[in-house]
C-alpha cells in the first residue's frame, strides 16, 4: 500500500451511544468473548449506532446470526427508546419463524437492552440475555466490527440531509451484506448462501 500511495479509511471519532442504567441488573456474560457457533440460532449479538443525518441523527440497531454473520434483524429510528431494540428482536425473531427459544442475545449494558421493555420482549420469545462489561468493545466485538465495516463502506465521506433517504441506503447496504458480500470466515461465502448450504446439508443428514 505505501509503495503504491495507497491510504485506509480511518473512522472518525465516534458519538456515545452505550449509557448504562446503573440501577439495573445486568444479565450474564453467556457468550466470554466466544463468537463462534456451529448452528443457526444459537448466538445471536447486537447492538446500535449513530447514523448523521444533515445536523441530526438517525440511531441503527441491529441482530447478528454469529453462526452466518447474518444480520437477521434491524431497527432505525431518530430516538434511543427501548423500542429501538425491542423492534430489532421483533424482526429478528419474524424472519427467523418465531422459533428461537434458547437463542442467547449478547449485546452491551446500554439502558435500551437493560430496560423492563426489552427483557420482556426476550422472555416472551425465549430469549436469554447476555451482556459484556462496560466500556469493553472487546466483549462485543463482532456487533463492533459490522458497524465499522458499514461505517467504512457506507459512510465514509458523505452525509445525509435526508432521513428518508438515510434509511434506504441502509436497507440496501444491509441486503448487500447479508447477499452479497463474502466473508473470510465463512469461507468467502455470503451470510445468505452460508446458511442456505448450511440448511441444505443438514436437511440431507437428516434425510440419510
Amino acid at each position: 500500500m505505501r509503495v503504491h500511495h495507497i491510504i485506509g479509511r480511518h473512522l472518525r471519532r465516534t458519538r456515545r451511544t452505550t449509557i448504562a442504567d446503573k440501577t439495573a441488573a445486568p444479565a450474564p456474560d453467556l457468550l466470554m468473548r466466544d463468537f463462534t457457533a456451529d448452528r443457526l440460532n444459537t448466538k445471536w449479538c447486537g447492538d446500535i449506532t449513530y447514523i448523521p443525518v444533515g445536523s441530526t441523527w438517525l440511531y441503527l440497531a441491529t441482530v447478528i446470526d454469529i453462526c452466518s454473520r447474518r444480520v437477521v434483524g434491524w431497527s432505525i429510528a431518530d430516538h434511543m427508546r427501548a423500542s429501538l431494540g425491542t423492534d430489532a428482536i421483533e424482526m429478528a425473531v419474524a424472519v427467523r419463524g418465531g422459533q428461537v427459544d434458547g437463542v442467547a442475545f449478547h449485546t452491551d449494558r446500554g439502558a435500551q437492552y437493560v430496560s423492563r421493555a426489552f427483557a420482556d420482549a426476550c422472555r416472551r420469545h425465549g430469549i436469554r440475555r447476555s451482556m459484556g462489561r462496560v466500556g469493553s468493545s472487546h466483549d462485543n466485538a463482532l456487533a463492533e466490527s459490522f458497524f465499522q465495516g458499514l461505517k467504512r463502506e457506507l459512510l465514509h465521506g458523505r452525509r445525509w440531509t435526508s432521513k428518508a433517504q438515510a434509511r434506504l441506503e441502509l436497507f440496501r447496504w444491509m441486503s448487500y451484506y447479508n447477499r452479497r458480500r463474502r466473508h473470510s470466515a465463512l469461507g468467502y461465502l455470503t451470510p445468505v448462501e452460508f446458511e442456505r448450504r448450511m440448511t441444505t446439508s443438514r436437511t440431507l443428514s437428516l434425510a440419510a
